[in-house]
C-alpha cells in the first residue's frame, strides 16, 4: 500500500503555495508573486506587527497578522477579502489624518511608502479629521533630519538603531495619543549619542528621518563665478546612482556619472577611490610597523566616521589601536586643499572641494573641529548618492543618454583596490595587496584575496604570506563591531587587522545610497563594485604612479612628516549626553553643593553605579535634601582614569565609594566654614557701623 504524499502546502487565494523554509505567512505569500502592504516589517529586523496592512483572513482562525503568523501546512488564507480591505484602508486614512500632507515638498516624496500603499489601496480622500498637532522639526544633525510630524509611529527607525547598530539614540516616549518616537530624554539628534549612520532614515517608510541636504549650499557654490569647486566622487556612489533612474542596481555608472558632473558646473570631477589608494599607502606601512613592534593590535580601520564616533563614545580605551589614518575623504580633502592652488593657480579661499558619498556621517566628519583649519574646512559640502541624483534631475539632465566622460588627472587616477573600499572587506583586500608584496618582496601572482569576502556582518580570515600568520576581522554593523570590540577589550581574542564600516556590508549599503525595495540591491551593488575592480587596468595601489610621485615631488616619505601633517589625525573620548544630566537628589536650597557621578560606559563598567548609590544612601540617611544637589552625568571624557565623580570643584580619578563619600563631607565643611565666615565678617561690619 503506496503512503498518501505530504500536503506540504499553504493555500493562498484557493492556490497552493509550498513550504520552503519561509519563517512568516508574509514571505510566503510574498513568494507567491503578492506583495502584501507593509510599514514595519523588514527581514533583518524583529517582527513587530504594529502597522497591521499585512493582515490576512486563516480559514478556522479569522484575521491575523501574516509577519508574525508562522506557515502551517494546509492553512487556506485569503489576503485581500472585503473586510480586510476595509480595514487596510481605515489604518492607511487614520494615519493621513495624523500626518504632514505637504508631500509634493516632502524629501522622501519619490520613494514614500505611505504614498505608494495610500495609492495601492485606492485611497481618495480621508474621512476623518485633521489631528496633526504640529511639532518643531530638529534640523540639529549634520547628517539626518527629523520631522516628527510625518512619523507613522512603525517602530522601524527605532529597531534599527537598537537591534543592528547597537545605539538606542532613539526609542518610544509617551503612550496612547501622545506616544512619539524621540531622541534621549527628548534632546535634539545633534545632542545625543547618534553615530549620525543614517540607517534609521534607510527604513523609515516616510520623511520622518531623511539625509539632512547640502544640495542648496552646492548650488550657490556652482552658480558662483568667482569660486573653483571640485568634486571628489566615492567609490560606492557608482553602482548606486543608476538606480534613481531605472537602471538595475550595481550598474557601473562611472562615465555618466563624470558627464553629469561636469555638466552640473564642477570645475574638476575626481575619483575618491585616489584617496583610497593613499590610504593604502599610509595605513598599510602603519599596520607593518605595528606587526614587527607587536604593539597597538589589532589595528582597527578608520575610514568609516559612524564607527570612529561609536568608538570614542564607547570604546575610548580602544582608540589607540584605530589607525591614525584619516578617513580617503579627509585625505582627499586635505591634499587637495594643499595641492590645488599651485597647481591649478587657484587661491585657496576660492576653492570648494565638495564630496559625492554614500553615506550620512560623512556630514558629520567633514565637520569635525580636527578637519577644519584657520575656518577653513578640508572638506567643504558633502552630498549623497541621493542628493546628486536630485541635482541631475533638477538640472534637467537626461543621464541614460549621457555620453561618458573621464575623470579629470591626477587624481582622478585610481586602482581597483581604491575601489574596493566601496564593498565591506575592501579596506582590508587591499591592505593586503599592498602588504603581501612588501612582506614578500615579490609580485602577486594573484591580487584576489576571496577569503574576505561575503555577506555576513562578522567574518574571520586566517591567512600566511611569507611564514608571517595573520588573522583578520571583518566587520559591518556595530552591534557585530561591539562584539569584536569587546573581545579585544577582554582580550579573548588575537586579530592583526579588523576592518570596521557601520553599515551593513559596508558603503554600499550607506544611508546616502537610493533606496531600494529590491532584495538583492546590495549583493547587485557589491558585485558591481568587485566587477569595477576587474575592469581598472591595475589592481594594487602600489601600482598607482600619480601616488607615487605625489610622495617624490610633494609628501615625502611614508608615513614621514608631511605625510602625517596632512594625511592623520587622533581620536578623544567623546561626551555622549550633554553636560546637565540627570538629577536624582536634590531639594531647595539656594547653595547646594552639586555633585556629578559619570555613569558613561567606561565608568559604569569601572564601578559609578556603585558609587553613585553610595553617595544616595549617604546623603539620605545624613539628610542633606536641601545641602547637596547629586546628579548621574555621562562623561567628563576621563575614561581612562574612571570611574570619575566631581564634588563642587574637586574632580576624584580612581573613585570608590569611601573616597566620594569622604570628599563630600569635607567639602560640604569648606561650605559651611566659609558660609559662617561671611555671616561673621557680616556682623563684624555691622557692629563697626560699617
Amino acid at each position: 500500500m503506496t503512503k498518501k504524499p505530504v500536503d506540504n502546502n499553504v493555500y493562498i487565494n484557493g492556490r497552493p503555495v509550498a513550504i520552503e523554509g519561509e519563517r512568516n505567512l508574509l514571505e510566503l505569500i510574498r513568494k507567491a508573486g503578492i506583495d502584501l502592504p507593509t510599514f514595519c516589517y523588514h527581514s533583518d529586523l524583529s517582527v513587530y506587527g504594529a502597522c497591521r496592512l499585512c493582515l490576512v483572513d486563516i480559514e478556522g482562525r479569522g484575521i491575523v497578522g501574516s509577519c508574525s503568523t508562522p506557515p502551517e501546512a494546509g492553512m487556506r488564507i485569503k489576503t485581500h477579502t472585503e473586510e480586510i480591505r476595509e480595514i487596510r484602508k481605515v489604518s492607511v486614512e487614520l494615519l493621513l489624518a495624523n500626518h504632514d500632507n505637504n508631500c509634493p515638498t516632502c524629501y522622501k516624496s519619490h520613494n514614500c511608502q505611505l504614498q505608494r500603499i495610500a495609492r495601492q489601496l485606492g485611497v481618495e480622500h480621508v474621512r476623518f479629521k485633521s489631528v496633526l498637532d504640529r511639532k518643531p522639526v530638529d534640523v540639529s544633525s549634520p547628517s539626518v533630519t527629523r520631522d516628527p510630524n510625518k512619523c507613522v509611529l512603525c517602530g522601524d527607525c527605532v529597531r534599527v538603531c537598537s537591534e543592528i547598530q547597537e545605539v538606542g539614540a532613539i526609542d518610544f516616549a509617551y503612550r496612547g495619543h501622545q506616544a512619539s518616537v524621540l531622541p534621549a530624554f527628548g534632546k535634539d539628534l545633534a545632542e545625543i549619542e547618534c553615530v549620525n549612520c543614517g540607517q534609521c532614515t534607510v527604513v523609515c517608510p516616510t520623511g520622518a528621518l531623511s539625509p539632512k541636504s547640502e544640495m542648496e549650499e552646492v548650488w550657490k557654490d556652482l552658480t558662483n563665478p568667482d569660486l573653483f569647486v571640485v568634486a571628489c566622487v566615492a567609490p560606492a556612489v557608482r553602482v548606486g546612482l543608476g538606480e534613481p533612474f531605472d537602471m538595475e542596481p550595481g550598474t557601473i555608472t562611472t562615465g555618466q556619472m563624470v558627464a553629469s558632473l561636469k555638466m552640473l558646473g564642477f570645475d574638476q570631477v575626481y575619483d575618491t577611490s585616489f584617496a583610497a589608494d593613499l590610504t593604502i599607502f599610509e595605513e598599510g606601512n602603519e599596520f607593518l610597523q605595528r606587526k614587527t613592534k607587536g604593539e597597538k593590535l589589532p589595528q582597527f580601520t578608520s575610514c568609516c566616521p559612524g564607527w570612529v564616533k561609536y568608538a570614542e563614545q564607547y570604546y575610548p580605551e580602544l582608540l589607540d589601536k584605530l589607525s591614525t589614518c584619516k578617513s580617503p575623504q579627509q585625505m582627499f580633502g586635505a591634499l587637495l586643499k594643499d595641492r590645488l592652488p599651485d597647481l591649478l593657480g587657484v587661491a585657496k579661499e576660492k576653492l570648494r572641494i565638495v564630496s559625492v558619498m554614500p553615506c550620512t556621517a560623512k556630514k558629520y566628519e567633514a565637520k569635525r573641529p580636527e578637519f577644519i583649519h584657520d575656518g577653513v574646512a578640508d572638506v567643504d559640502h558633502v552630498i549623497t548618492t541621493q542628493e546628486l541624483a536630485r541635482m541631475i534631475k533638477a538640472a534637467g539632465i537626461l543621464f541614460n543618454d549621457l555620453t561618458p566622460e573621464s575623470f579629470d588627472m591626477p587624481f582622478g587616477f585610481a586602482t581597483g583596490a581604491g575601489v574596493l573600499f566601496g564593498n565591506s572587506g575592501g579596506v582590508t583586500e587591499a591592505v593586503l595587496r599592498f602588504a603581501a608584496e612588501k612582506i614578500t618582496g615579490k609580485p602577486l601572482q594573484s591580487f584576489e584575496f576571496k577569503q574576505v569576502r561575503g555577506e555576513s556582518g562578522l567574518r574571520e580570515a586566517v591567512m600566511e604570506i611569507d611564514g608571517v600568520q595573520l588573522k583578520l576581522a571583518v566587520v559591518s554593523g556595530l552591534k557585530n563591531a561591539k562584539t569584536v570590540a569587546e573581545q579585544v577589550r577582554k582580550g579573548t581574542c588575537e586579530y592583526d587587522i579588523v576592518e570596521v564600516m557601520a553599515c551593513p556590508q559596508g558603503c554600499i549599503g550607506g544611508a546616502g545610497q537610493p533606496v531600494s525595495r529590491n532584495p538583492l540591491a546590495k549583493k547587485m551593488r557589491t558585485k558591481g563594485i568587485y566587477d569595477a575592480d576587474k575592469m581598472m587596468p591595475l589592481h594594487k595601489s602600489q601600482e598607482n604612479i600619480f601616488i607615487t610621485e605625489c610622495y617624490e615631488k610633494f609628501l615625502g616619505d611614508i608615513g614621514g612628516h608631511k605625510a602625517h601633517h596632512l594625511l592623520h589625525t587622533h581620536y578623544q573620548s567623546r561626551r555622549r549626553l550633554p553636560e546637565e544630566g540627570i538629577a536624582l537628589f536634590s531639594g531647595h536650597g539656594d547653595q547646594r553643593l552639586h555633585v556629578d557621578v559619570c555613569l558613561g560606559t567606561n565608568c559604569f563598567l569601572k564601578g559609578g553605579q556603585t558609587i553613585l548609590n553610595g553617595l544616595l544612601k549617604h546623603a539620605e540617611e545624613s539628610k542633606l535634601e536641601n545641602m547637596v544637589d547629586v546628579r548621574a552625568s555621562f562623561c567628563f571624557e576621563q575614561c581612562e582614569e574612571g570611574p570619575t565623580v566631581k564634588i563642587g570643584e574637586v574632580t576624584l580619578n580612581h573613585a570608590t565609594v569611601d573616597k566620594a563619600v569622604d570628599t563630600l563631607k569635607s567639602e560640604l565643611e569648606k561650605q559651611l566654614s566659609g558660609a559662617a565666615t561671611a555671616v561673621s565678617g557680616c556682623s563684624a561690619g555691622c557692629s563697626s557701623g560699617k
